[in-house]
């Protein structure tokens, strides 16, 4: 307890000094964030473009299950009295091969789907943030982002998709290995042990993989860069920026996250609530199935619209490092909200600046 408690302590007093030492990129975070919610609340139409896509990628699962019945069915079926179902598939080379395959392929075409729609997203909110100014509040041009994504750069999406199958490919491999040793060796702690620790790292890897595409494709959707050069300039671009692009990320999973939460439980209360004033109560021996069916349902869908908010931070942050290394620290572009919050930490901090082309590189850095 007391070297939690000293652990806790420690990990809250360096939390502490972050926020002392990097308080101006914390109001900055906030301004990009308050921004984002602008660039939202302005382009209702960007919402219809993660609920495309997650419907095209239920389209493409169900085939790919259609498919794999057909691969399953190559195979010879033995009758086996020693299990319940009394038979048993035997895999051949080739079947096991093409469902190998075919896994890996549903996995990169998911994948792609996924990042094609955080692009479309980035690109609508980077053209919103350069044309908009202090006095005018630009268009998100999201046709543009559509037309980037499959005529422009559909191969720089596919090859960040390809990296991010390659690991959850390797991912579900080898759980099922995984599962296949575990049984093998019985109740071997030492085993379970390597096991938890590997799921652990692969999903690291997973984690940094996936941020380091999304900063590729932020920094694409406003300079048109391949992946290669993209993906190395926005990495350059978040280790400038390190403290504005870790309190924005932060800030906004913590918004994100209180807000998943908030809707699930309003969902399951209204639930409750209908199914009391209907007297289905009565009905239903248990109001557990129902209440975790629309929980995960209403979290699943939380997921995918709220996901916007987090991508869109990501997109406006870059736009603003790339504005500030562009006009020597002081952002020219953004929404006439974003351009409010920099004045009040001028006000704040009692700094001047110049009338015209005044520089607030030492407020900001």
């Amino acid at each position: 307890m007391l070297v939690g408690t000293i652990v806790f302590g420690a990990l809250a007093g360096g939390f502490f000094c972050c926020i002392c030492c990097g308080y101006k990129s914390l109001k900055m975070a906030i301004d990009v964030i308050d921004a984002s919610a602008d660039f939202l609340a302005c382009t209702v139409r960007v919402i219809m473009v993660p609920g495309v896509f997650f419907f095209a990628q239920i389209i493409v699962v169900v085939i790919w299950v259609g498919a794999m019945m057909c691969v399953v069915s190559m195979n010879e079926i033995n009758v086996d009295e020693s299990i319940p179902q009394g038979k048993e598939i035997v895999w051949g080379d080739k079947p096991k091969y093409m469902a190998l395959y075919m896994l890996f392929g549903v996995l990169w075409i998911c994948a792609w789907f996924e990042y094609a729609s955080n692009f479309i997203v980035m690109v609508a909110a980077s053209t919103y943030y350069f044309n908009s100014d202090a006095g005018l509040e630009g268009d998100a041009e999201v046709m543009t982002g559509v037309n980037w994504a499959f005529c422009y750069h559909a191969g720089s999406i596919a090859i960040g998709a390809f990296i991010i199958a390659i690991i959850r490919f390797i991912r579900i491999v080898f759980v099922y290995l995984a599962q296949q040793a575990e049984q093998a060796s019985g109740d071997n702690q030492a085993v379970k042990l390597m096991v938890r620790v590997a799921e652990c790292v692969l999903a690291c890897i997973e984690k940094i993989c996936d941020y380091i595409n999304e900063s590729a494709y932020a920094y694409m959707a406003v300079t048109g860069d391949n992946f290669c050069m993209s993906a190395w300039n926005g990495f350059l671009l978040n280790i400038k920026h390190i403290l504005k692009f870790s309190f924005a990320n932060m800030i906004a999973k913590v918004f994100i996250l209180l807000g998943k939460v908030a809707i699930v439980a309003g969902n399951m209360f209204s639930l409750y609530e209908v199914m009391k004033y209907r007297n289905d109560l009565e009905e239903v021996s248990s109001l557990l199935a129902p209440m975790v069916l629309i929980g995960v349902v209403t979290f699943m869908t939380a997921s995918i619209f709220l996901g916007l908010f987090d991508t869109a931070v990501m997109a406006l942050m870059t736009c603003l490092a790339i504005d500030m290394d562009m006009n020597d620290g002081t952002p020219k572009f953004g929404p006439p909200t974003f351009h409010d919050g920099v004045k009040k930490i001028d006000e704040n901090t009692g700094e001047k600046v110049a009338e015209e082309g005044g520089c607030i590189e030492e407020q900001l850095l």
